[in-house]
């Protein structure tokens, strides 16, 4: 591991890890032994941090990458980073899997029960990561629009709550729709969003205006397991660009989550939380095209492919920790990489 975080600026190659020809050897034997797994590696990287959990109000963001992309399908890398809450220092790995995906499913998707989809694999990770942090004060997932499920709801670990970008209008128990049931409700507050730069696009100041109410979900009407609830409440915020510039994409979040949101401060709280999901941005970048390029790996036989990503996965997380600490200074008092850029205003 400590020769992954040495080389973790460079594309990651077995030859260049190795360091010369025995080494070599010794590193592709490794990667092709049946007694090293994916799953162990995993529970490894887990074990650490169960004890950085104890007593934290703990984030854990999901999200999944592409490794290797053929056409309609691919393999792709899902993984569950662990935050602190308060300062957004990052804990370790909370879990991750691989899945492969295959082009001309898309149709079957809507009849499948749940557990034979691929996104059955946002409910695994988060009952993976409530058993890993179960030693938490409380416990937060935070999924992108791919974790929008009304599984992921119904049947989410007790101990944690959930929040996640709505990728749905989906049906609310009282006949109506989400989407617009969120755009009549009144704006309740506004905030000043520094955007940092991106390729095309410079830094610069938007204002965002904010609304929040607590809806019931209709189950879906067809494809979910037996036994789930007609109805789910949930809380709802909706956060948007209030003037957007012409030309680009519009600031506009719909998030779902089982935290509570009865005031103006708890709703921009679920916005900022959800600003966090940068961090597993940053992992992915150094996992990839910004380090160590797994994108790249000439291995063709999966398995030893996935263990050999997992490990580089496990080094990035613990870069990610290096370079945090260093910013935040030797005693890590001031340590807040993923602190909020929102500012809140009255007008």
């Amino acid at each position: 591991m400590g020769r992954l975080v040495e080389v973790g600026g460079r594309a990651l190659r077995v030859r260049r890890l190795s360091g010369d020809r025995a080494g070599e050897i010794r590193i592709s034997r490794l990667l092709r032994n049946t007694a090293v797994t994916v799953t162990e590696n995993l529970a490894e990287a887990g074990r650490g941090l169960s004890e950085r959990c104890l007593d934290r109000d703990v984030l854990v963001i999901q999200d999944t990458t592409v490794q290797r992309s053929q056409g309609g399908g691919g393999d792709y890398l899902h993984a569950a980073l662990a935050l602190d809450e308060q300062d957004g220092a990052i804990l370790g790995l909370a879990g991750g899997c691989f899945l492969r995906r295959q082009s001309g499913r898309k149709a079957e998707r809507r009849i499948l029960p749940i557990e034979e989809k691929e996104s059955f694999r946002w409910l695994e990770a988060a009952d993976q990561a409530a058993s890993t942090c179960s030693g938490a004060r409380r416990i937060t997932i935070i999924c992108d629009r791919e974790g929008d499920i009304y599984e992921a709801f119904a049947l989410r670990p007790e101990p944690a709550d959930l929040l996640v970008r709505s990728a749905q209008d989906r049906s609310l128990g009282d006949g109506g729709r989400l989407f617009a049931a969120l755009d009549a409700l009144p704006e309740m507050g506004r905030a000043d969003l520094d955007l940092p730069a991106k390729p095309g696009c410079p830094a610069r100041l938007t204002r965002l205006a904010i609304r929040f109410a607590t809806m019931k979900l209709a189950r879906p009407q067809r494809g979910f397991r037996a036994g789930l609830p007609e109805t789910l409440a949930v809380q709802l915020v909706d956060v948007r660009e209030v003037d957007p510039l012409p030309g680009r994409p519009e600031i506009h979040w719909r998030l779902l989550t089982t935290r509570p949101v009865e005031n103006v401060l708890q709703a921009w709280k679920i916005v900022d939380l959800y600003c966090r999901r940068w961090a597993i941005e940053q992992l992915f970048r150094t996992l990839k095209t910004k380090g160590f390029d797994v994108e790249g790996l000439r291995i063709e036989y999966p398995e030893p492919r996935d263990k050999l990503v997992i490990a580089a996965l496990v080094a990035a997380v613990t870069i990610q920790q290096l370079v945090h600490a260093r910013e935040g200074g030797p005693d890590h008092s001031d340590r807040q990489p993923m602190r909020s850029t929102l500012r809140t205003c009255r007008c």
